[in-house]
């Protein structure tokens, strides 16, 4: 999709469909305003129209150059956050859809809060609202995938407007491409193919990534990594992916890590079918989401020194493959009593977060769908976030929820107490790869806390990241979940960096 920013008249855009939302406040007067340019149809809107949040109505305007006019309430001015914005442009993208329209364009108005923080939350939401993975069907579907041109218009600061449409476009690009990796058939995307998507990605939007194949991988002694590849045919991959820029405001990297299983079929530790394994291509999201914020991040130029780290592989029960009892000595030296290999995220993303410690990292946020656990304590739409103590003192993990509130990925903290590690003692090894049903996504993030020596932050988006049925301007499949997140995330701590 095109998106352009235009000062031309208002009357004079001539688009297939013009969108205009309003705040309660300000609906009636700006109506008043509005039935000048675009008839009598305006003036009959005010007896069903007065802002209120969700009301939607469409008309067919007698004056100007706009096919269709369509007025969205944004509810109170005092209500009005990104997330409001967001939701509610995602309805304008819909009725687009449904009404196959090729040209549109919004008009942002001035009583608008943070007006370059609600006019990317309106882009966001009208392009995340009309994507579609289309990749796989045979018929042209009637030859319409969306609207091919978004223009903004606003009587808000040309400059704000600007810049919130241009980060508005790039983050949900971004994401487009996290829900595209996802929403790909599992053997499309192998560790090798998807290593190349990362280079292709990288070679793209300018940031550097190199692929290690498994020969590197044993050589840097990644156990955990190794042992979960063991009933695959297909080899592993971990990728190191940079982006530090000459401006960077930061010497020590911010690093990233995306659990990257192409397809988890439990091992021999074999899930069911039935809402559990039909959906397991979505468990290299984490992945994925890494892969979205990195693009992110070089595409927008940001002043941040970032790395992303990508363990791949599949689990798969084949004849060679790890098996309950196996003991796994991992990349910084401990061992592990496998009791489940369906516990394998930890096991890959262990390694990845003990090579880690070689960047000498300010932080590290690794990012996995890891526990169904989760998905029973927060639901299918926030994602758990813990830490462990050397985060103690700093602000990073308030304002990962501050983020979360921002982007509308949310997130939500879970305790770290030292007693859940207990679960995790071994008779045999250092530690286990399980500790039971009780509190199952904490104990995988003491597990995981167990490979870590620096700042640490751990989400589980096991809940969020793929869903069956969409709503708003989330579709059914891969959410691309975490790339927003990130993004938010990085960009707050640039600006807290640069002003102290």
């Amino acid at each position: 999709m095109k998106i352009s920013v235009t000062t031309i008249d208002l009357e004079e855009l001539e688009v297939d469909l013009l969108i205009i939302p309003l705040p309660e406040e300000v609906a009636s007067e700006r109506l008043e305003g509005l039935a000048a340019l675009f008839g009598p149809s305006v003036e009959r809107t005010a007896l069903d129209f007065s802002g209120r949040l969700e009301e939607q109505v469409l008309i067919f305007p007698e004056k100007g150059r706009a096919k269709r006019v369509v007025f969205f309430g944004l509810g109170s001015t005092a209500d009005i956050n990104e997330e409001s914005v967001r939701t509610s442009l995602a309805e304008a993208g819909h009725l687009a859809k449904r009404l196959k329209i090729e040209t549109a364009a919004m008009a942002l108005d001035e009583a608008l809060p943070e007006p370059d923080r609600c006019a990317q939350a309106a882009v966001e939401g009208f392009m995340l609202a009309s994507y579609s993975f289309t990749k796989y069907f045979t018929t042209d579907r009637g030859g319409y995938t969306g609207p091919e041109r978004l223009v903004l218009h606003g009587t808000i600061s040309e400059k704000h407007l600007r810049r919130g449409v241009e980060y508005g476009r790039i983050v949900s690009e971004s994401v487009c491409t996290a829900r595209d990796l996802v929403n790909l058939s599992p053997d499309e995307k192998t560790p090798t193919q998807f290593g190349k998507a990362v280079e292709k990605s990288a070679k793209k939007y300018g940031y550097e990534a190199f692929v290690w194949d498994k020969a590197l991988i044993e050589d840097e002694g990644m156990g955990g990594l190794l042992a979960v590849n063991r009933g695959s045919q297909q080899p592993p991959t971990f990728t190191v992916a940079t982006w530090q820029p000459e401006h960077a405001l930061n010497n020590k990297p911010i690093v990233l890590v995306g659990k990257g299983v192409m397809f988890d079929t439990g091992g021999l530790s074999l899930k069911p079918t039935a809402d559990s394994m039909d959906m397991m291509k979505c468990d290299m999201a984490g992945a994925a989401a890494v892969v979205g914020a990195m693009e992110a991040v070089a595409r927008l130029n940001m002043p941040l020194y970032v790395v992303g780290l990508i363990p791949a592989t599949d689990n798969r029960p084949g004849e060679n493959a790890y098996v309950p009892g196996d003991v796994v000595r991992m990349h910084n030296g401990k061992t592990v009593e496998v009791l489940n290999t369906d516990a394998e995220g930890r096991m890959i993303l262990a390694d990845a977060l003990s090579y880690a410690a070689t960047f000498r990292p300010e932080l590290v946020i690794d990012i996995a769908t890891l526990t169904g656990a989760v998905v029973v304590a927060l639901g299918e739409k926030v994602a758990g976030l813990m830490a462990n103590a050397q985060l103690a003192g700093s602000d990073h993990q308030d304002q990962m929820v501050a983020a979360g509130a921002r982007s509308g990925e949310r997130v939500y903290p879970l305790p770290m107490f030292d007693d859940y590690a207990k679960l995790l003692k071994s008779t045999v090894a250092d530690m286990k790869n399980i500790g039971g049903r009780a509190a199952g996504t904490i104990t995988a993030a003491k597990f995981l806390e167990s490979f870590t020596s620096y700042p640490w932050m751990h989400l589980d988006i096991a809940g969020p990241a793929f869903i069956k049925q969409g709503s708003g301007y989330q579709h059914a499949g891969g959410t691309g979940f975490g790339v927003r997140l990130l993004v938010e995330f990085l960009r707050g701590l640039a600006t807290r960096v640069n002003r102290s």
